[in-house]
């Protein structure tokens, strides 16, 4: 690899790496990380089962396995947001500020830090994905691979998204209320706890304008292998591919933008 490439990707793997590394030597984060989204599948699951009325395209499916899906999605939506945290943690404690005058570019260091965020919100879906087993859903090589290749920009996505968010925020408070009246809903409003059809009129057109509605179409769709009557795959791939990309896009347009917040 030449000079050059080793200035830009040599920055991008070391502060993925150190994202890992931090989250694997906190035992509580990686307990926890797996063991509310499960807590959360088996009660959701078990309270829902009779009183889920599924339309049409559900009316084969159990409660539990409708939010299979969204459980999933649900981890890499929390890991991701959460693992952006220590954006926050890095400027009070100065590691920030020393990123910020390395002589890397500033693209390096976003892409560094989402990349470390991705890889692992997709760890810990993946962990859960092979509960999927248990209920019949189909994991052959071909399913689990498109299913981590979707996983996989989702994630990038949202954890560009929480870059995004969190660049600007100097305490850890102002996130969780961010997280709260924002990013929570985007959850809720994205198929992953209830479906679309029959909703009101304004909140399906919340739902319809809702990134995350379309990353979790095409999950859903690869993972049982079916239509499910909503946007089509290439539609979600395509939406989903273009919310990781203007993260990404505008992460590193604020990263650039000089702020008092820098040198604090």
């Amino acid at each position: 690899m030449s000079a050059t490439g080793d200035a830009f990707f040599l920055p991008i793997f070391t502060l993925a790496q150190r994202e890992l590394v931090r989250f694997f030597r906190q035992r509580n984060r990686v307990v926890g990380a797996l063991l509310q989204p499960l807590i959360f599948w088996v009660l959701f699951g078990a309270a829902f089962t009779k009183t889920f009325s599924p339309p049409e395209a559900f009316k084969d499916m159990s409660y539990r396995e409708y939010f299979f899906p969204g459980t999933v999605v649900m981890i890499l939506l929390f890991t991701a947001i959460f693992s952006t945290i220590s954006i926050i943690e890095d400027r009070r404690e100065g590691f920030l500020q020393s990123v910020l005058v390395a002589p890397i570019s500033r693209l390096s260091m976003v892409l560094g830090k989402i990349l470390g965020g991705t890889l692992l919100a997709v760890i810990q879906g993946l962990l859960f994905l092979l509960i999927g087993l248990t209920i019949g859903i189909p994991l052959t090589p071909v399913i689990f691979l498109e299913a981590v290749g979707v996983m996989f920009i989702i994630a990038f996505a949202l954890t560009g998204l929480g870059f995004l968010i969190a660049w600007r925020m100097e305490s850890t408070q102002g996130f969780h209320a961010i997280m709260s009246v924002f990013l929570l809903p985007m959850w809720l409003l994205s198929g992953s706890l209830f479906p679309a059809d029959g909703v009101p009129a304004w909140l399906g057109w919340m739902i319809k304008l809702n990134p995350l509605t379309y990353g979790m179409s095409a999950f859903r769709e690869i993972l049982y292998g079916r239509s499910f009557g909503g946007p089509s795959l290439d539609i979600s791939m395509a939406v989903t591919v273009a919310f990781a990309v203007i993260t990404i896009g505008l992460s590193t347009w604020i990263a650039k933008s000089r702020s008092t917040g820098d040198l604090h």
